[in-house]
């Protein structure tokens, strides 16, 4: 025996689907939740540092420090006629004829206009306002950017920092957002006394 096919009733469709009202309701909670979502990380990425600047000042302290540090680092200034053959910063024979290499640029010395920065010690104090590069030409970019060296005598391993021996090197660089960037680094005196 076979059972009648069961029809729906013409009375009481059957529902399918979502009605309007629903549809809209559902929109609106959506939306409301991703526009919640959506101003959360609007906050959170307008509060963080950018990391385009943070790599920019990088870059530049970085820069700054390898110039420094690529310097000759003597006893006597570049133009005195002992440079490369004296072993203390002592005047006479063994040491400096007359010029003695101190902190700080000697004789108007500047980084990009001659007279030039001859030595790690001449950068001692050196600041920029806006970055340039070594012929004093603006770095396209970088007009919101600050510069400033410090070099110190430091003791390093066995060295004595009263020995002039060794110096520590500080770069910091500012940029725009309070973005903060500060690279130290040493450099050593050793032999030959190369003035170039």
């Amino acid at each position: 025996m076979s059972l009648p096919l069961s029809r729906p009733s013409l009375t009481h469709p059957a529902q399918l689907g979502l009605s309007l009202i629903e549809l809209v309701i559902f929109i609106v909670v959506v939306s409301a939740a991703l526009a919640g979502v959506l101003r959360v990380f609007m906050q959170a990425g307008a509060s963080s540092a950018d990391p385009q600047l943070q790599r920019q000042a990088l870059a530049v302290a970085e820069s700054l420090l390898q110039e420094v540090q690529l310097m000759p680092f003597t006893f006597c200034q570049a133009t005195d006629a002992n440079v490369e053959t004296a072993t203390s910063s002592a005047i006479g024979p063994t040491g400096c004829a007359s010029l003695v290499e101190n902190i700080g640029p000697e004789g108007g010395e500047t980084r990009s206009v001659s007279p030039q920065f001859d030595n790690v010690n001449d950068y001692h104090g050196y600041s920029m306002n806006g970055i340039v590069d070594i012929g004093n030409t603006a770095v396209p970019g970088l007009a919101g950017y600050s510069a400033n060296v410090t070099v110190v005598g430091a003791a390093l391993g066995s060295i004595s920092a009263a020995s002039g021996d060794a110096l520590l090197i500080t770069v910091t660089v500012n940029g725009p957002s309070s973005t903060q960037i500060v690279l130290t680094g040493y450099r050593g005196r050793y032999a030959p006394n190369a003035a170039l």
